[in-house]
């Protein structure tokens, strides 16, 4: 089973937004919080993939991410430092305190390897993610962390699904993606040979072990 990361197995403490106002306001730029929000959402759709090299690469990609998520915000705001205001982001965010997980996902994580299943986390996140895993006690739950510097590739890449497949010792057709990003998590694993489980349609993720099995039942009828 391949469970994305970020609105599916863990969450935000607090919007986007709301934490680069803050860090901004820090750094002697006001910019409203819901505009932070929409302008975050428009340059994280249209940025190219996360290239899958080094974590200084990761740590380039994000600075460029952010810088347009305020230029995009409003253009006439001027940082004195805007590397100093991107660090305190970047290491924000790296740290559990701006993170929580799911409803439920310890309980399903749990039922799930009781039953058997091979877990792992398949994320375009970068090489922050173990870390705040192991800090949300969700990392020894899981039998692999799958991301963009380990495949090679991101989603919606069927390769990437497919390669974190393989590292489990299964074929795509005895796997299942859990996510809540339709085409990333959803149409690009079906694309991949695997079934898919939108998180949305879920009370919490504490259903998730009830699905699964609803849905082998199914595929058993």
């Amino acid at each position: 089973m391949l469970l994305d990361a970020v609105g599916t197995l863990i969450r935000l403490r607090e919007p986007v937004g709301t934490t680069y106002a803050r860090i901004a306001a820090e750094h002697g730029v006001a910019i409203p919080a819901w505009r932070l929000d929409d302008a975050f959402a428009r340059v994280l759709r249209g940025a190219p993939p996360m290239p899958a090299t080094d974590a200084d690469v990761e740590r380039v990609w994000w600075h460029g991410v952010v810088r347009a998520t305020f230029r995009s915000a409003d253009q006439m705001q001027r940082f004195a430092d805007f590397d100093r205001c991107f660090a305190a982001l970047f290491d924000h965010y790296s740290r559990a305190d701006a993170w929580l997980a799911a409803d439920g996902a310890h309980a399903a994580l749990d039922a799930l390897r009781v039953a058997g299943r091979a877990l792992c986390v398949a994320s375009n996140f970068d090489r922050r993610l173990p870390a705040i895993l192991r800090d949300l006690d969700l990392a020894a739950r899981v039998d692999l962390v799958w991301l963009p510097c380990d495949a090679g590739t991101a989603k919606p890449d069927p390769a990437f699904f497919r390669g974190a497949c393989e590292r489990l010792g299964l074929a795509p057709a005895a796997c299942v993606s859990v996510g809540d990003d339709p085409e990333q998590d959803l149409d690009a694993a079906r694309a991949a040979g695997l079934a898919a489980i939108d998180v949305r349609a879920l009370a919490s993720l504490g259903e998730l072990p009830r699905r699964i099995a609803a849905l082998e039942h199914e595929e058993h009828r």
